[in-house]
């Protein structure tokens, strides 16, 4: 079934002691336009992130929005720097023996010497890091998605709710059709009988003049070709591919076959049928816009 190309979804985990939390939505647009928006600190999760939206999604703008909460992973590291105690030792020793004092030089006290002892924090595993947010981006995706797939049946209904009303709009055309070509042949046979008044009236001419007039008016290939686009139309709206694409030029078609009818018959009758039809193809065509 067809999806739209506005859809929101949200997903929140913990893992490995990141507070991960991921938000996608997306408006329509021509072709895929994908943004992300992170912490710096992360952003070399985010070619992983772009990979998870291009597997699901064929266009559309989608704005990827993520924050995480790293304080549950942050591991510290004290690091020693050793010439440095050892210089500050001998410097003690060097004093206690000059002075003859008592040295009394313990690891505590080299310790309590500016930057002897450094607290750091641990290296990040970038790739683990990536893929825990790609694993919280593939969740959202999916509710994403969901959420796209339920307003893409509401769109499918109602465009197939509009087909049937065009649909029926094409048949009675083609039931008014040749009414109206009996029509034209009584005016034309009226006028000749006013106009000749007692001469003999041409049956050949009038029929001839019929004839003419009905392969001008004739609109037998616009409307199969619009019970064929009808078909099609159908098939689209059950696929699973992206077909927003050949539905809006398919719309294109319907519309244009709409308009030929429309110029071919004078016919006040079937003039209506044709705006209605038009009617419900522009509704069809806003409809279409949205669709992924």
């Amino acid at each position: 079934m067809i999806k739209s190309m506005t859809g929101y979804g949200r997903s929140r985990q913990t893992r490995n002691g990141r507070d991960i939390t991921v938000e996608i939505r997306s408006v329509n647009n021509r072709y895929l336009d994908c943004t992300v928006k992170m912490p710096r600190a992360y952003v070399f999760a985010e070619d992983a992130v772009k990979s998870v939206v291009q597997k699901l999604v064929s266009r559309g703008k989608v704005d990827v929005l993520i924050s995480v909460d790293s304080t549950g992973a942050e591991a510290s590291v004290v690091c020693v720097n050793e010439p440095l105690a050892r210089g500050y030792y001998e410097a003690l020793c060097h004093l206690s023996s000059t002075l003859e004092l008592d040295s009394g030089v313990t690891a505590v006290t080299l310790a309590k010497f500016p930057d002897v002892l450094t607290v750091t924090r641990a290296e990040e595993d970038l790739e683990s890091v990536a893929s825990d947010i790609a694993a919280v981006t593939e969740e959202a995706a999916l509710a994403y998605n969901m959420m796209r797939a339920v307003e893409g049946e509401k769109m499918a209904q109602d465009v197939l709710g509009r087909l049937i009303t065009i649909e029926e709009a094409v048949g009675r055309v083609e039931a008014r059709s040749p009414q109206t070509v009996q029509a034209y042949r009584e005016r034309l046979e009226n006028k000749m009988r006013e106009v000749l008044q007692s001469t003999t009236i041409d049956e050949g001419r009038i029929l001839t003049e019929a004839a003419i007039f009905a392969d001008k008016i004739a609109v037998d290939e616009e409307t199969v070709r619009l019970h064929s686009h009808m078909s099609q139309l159908r098939l689209m709206l059950e696929s699973n591919e992206p077909v927003g694409r050949k539905l809006d030029f398919l719309i294109q078609e319907v519309n244009r076959e709409c308009n030929t009818i429309g110029s071919k018959c004078n016919d006040l009758a079937i003039s209506q049928e044709v705006i209605g039809m038009k009617a419900e193809v522009e509704k069809i065509r806003e409809q279409v816009q949205n669709v992924e």
